[in-house]
């Protein structure tokens, strides 16, 4: 067996039955018997012998970090390392992206409905696996999540050795190196920032067929983790040299993942669309189809309008595999003020006044190009005002005629607001009420929609669209009325 095996927590091993969007799902409070949520909403990906088929792109890039040094690899599903670990593993590397469930979305969800998060509870799981402490391994946990185990007393807690917070294909591998050494490990470790030419591609295919295109933001928004600073393109043949590691996996989805998809190849913060259209050019000349993308940026779209209409002539939209473009994108709050002290950049070219028309008009233009906008925004931000949460909730109405989602996230304090409080259910207003309320309203007109288009098999209808949202839909709409007039829905319940 292999010397070092690498995993991640259950919840990131499933392809989410081929919709990213589900995945979000990892960050929901543990409402459901866990069976039926593996069932459900997050089966496993394919595995012979505890060897998975696919795995985390994080975690295939660590796994071509250290195949390249030359050391024998394996990743198994956390549920089967019985058949994967043996006396020649010394090593362990976990993935996780919210192993606390203390990220913006999972605090969020779990705080107001007052449960532990699924990925919580499997992170806890997959580390209480006898094996580990059966066959001594060194344990190095990653991923996006790894910033909420810098606690020692955590680490201790959950038996983990070290933490690498940030980057990982130059500094993990010299962690991984140390623990196959027998060398003591630093209990965390902050990541080297890798050179775009030292990024290794990956060899083996990824969950949902996930190829990263660009590292790194570059926009310096205070509440993002430092690493987003760094803005790195990854050339064309590169990428499309992990767009066929998946086809020839069998994969017939290829999803481009950067932080803003359509800044691809930019010298700036303008994107170039020339760079973007070549590259979803070659894409689509080598998937037959085109891929879908993972975020993108307001500001960008109105910054480049033809280059939104130029991506949908180009894939097609809507067809009969894709009906609509759709990705990740941050509107955070409506309030210029709020703009203009924490994410002044978040909004070049244009100014901070002028951010509640950008988001209105890229909503509009997206809608009528058929983009569909995962929008986030952000309540609780240091400083944040009545006036500020109000201003919010307008916007947030204005948008009711475009197909679109709205996400609203406590702010958990990362990047250099790290000293910060964190916002909690116990800090909500009658305005975060009514805010949370707009943004509920919103999505249940749309999620109906949105869902008949993208589960098109009876079996997922019949699962996710029926069962799942159907679900959502009745536990919610109880609620809505007191939030709408600003009361805490959850505290007249238990009085009553």
């Amino acid at each position: 067996m292999s010397e070092i095996v690498l995993t991640a927590e259950y919840s990131l091993m499933s392809d989410y039955r081929g919709s990213e969007f589900i995945g979000f799902a990892a960050c929901a409070p543990k409402i459901v018997p866990e069976w039926l949520y593996r069932m459900v909403v997050c089966p496993p990906v394919p595995q012979k012998g505890g060897i998975v088929k696919y795995a985390p792109g994080g975690t295939r890039k660590i796994e071509a970090a250290l195949l390249e040094r030359g050391f024998d690899v394996a990743v198994a599903h956390p549920d089967h390392l019985d058949k994967v670990i043996d006396d020649g593993t010394k090593v362990l590397g976990i993935t996780s992206n919210d192993p606390l469930g203390i990220g913006p979305a999972s605090s969020t969800f779990s705080g107001l409905m007052g449960r532990e998060t699924y990925s919580a509870v499997f992170f806890r799981k997959l580390l209480q696996d006898p094996i580990i402490k059966e066959n001594g391994l060194k344990t190095i946990v990653g991923g996006p999540g790894a910033w909420q185990l810098r606690e020692e007393s955590v680490r201790r807690e959950l038996g983990i050795d070290c933490v690498v917070i940030g980057e990982g294909e130059r500094t993990a591998v010299k962690i991984f190196e140390k623990a196959l050494n027998g060398e003591s490990l630093p209990g965390v470790v902050e990541g080297e920032v890798v050179p775009v030419e030292e990024i290794p591609s990956i060899k083996r295919p990824t969950i949902n067929g996930i190829v990263e295109i660009a590292r790194g933001c570059g926009r310096g928004c205070e509440f993002c983790v430092p690493t987003l600073r760094y803005y790195r393109c990854r050339p064309i043949d590169k990428i499309l040299e992990e767009v066929r590691v998946n086809l020839d996996a069998g994969l017939d989805r290829i999803l481009l993942h950067a932080e803003d998809v359509l800044r691809y190849g930019a010298k700036g913060i303008i994107p170039d669309e020339a760079k973007v259209l070549e590259l979803f050019e070659k894409v689509k000349e080598t998937t037959g189809w085109g891929a879908y993308i993972s975020h993108f940026a307001f500001a960008s779209v109105m910054a480049k309008p033809a280059l939104i209409m130029g991506l949908k002539e180009l894939m097609e939209v809507p067809n009969k595999k894709v009906p609509w473009i759709a990705g990740q994108v941050g509107i955070e709050t409506g309030s210029p003020r709020l703009i203009e002290k924490h994410m002044r950049a978040k909004v070049a070219p244009f100014k901070p006044e002028q951010w509640p028309e950008v988001v209105v008009e890229a909503h509009k233009l997206l809608h009528d190009n058929h983009w569909v906008p995962c929008s986030t925004l952000i309540m609780g931000l240091p400083g944040e005002t009545e006036e500020d949460v109000i201003k919010t909730v307008e916007l947030v109405e204005d948008l009711k005629d475009c197909k679109s989602l709205i996400v609203p996230l406590f702010f958990v304090p990362l990047g250099v607001l790290d000293k910060e409080k964190p916002f909690t259910v116990n800090d909500m207003t009658p305005e975060h009420w009514k805010l949370l309320a707009a943004c509920v309203k919103h999505d249940l007109n749309w999620i109906d929609e949105l869902a008949r288009e993208e589960f098109r098999s009876l079996v997922h209808r019949i699962m996710l669209q029926r069962v799942l949202i159907g679900l959502i839909k009745r536990g919610i709409k109880p609620y809505l009325k007191a939030m709408e007039q600003g009361l805490n829905p959850l505290q007249n319940a238990s009085e009553h």
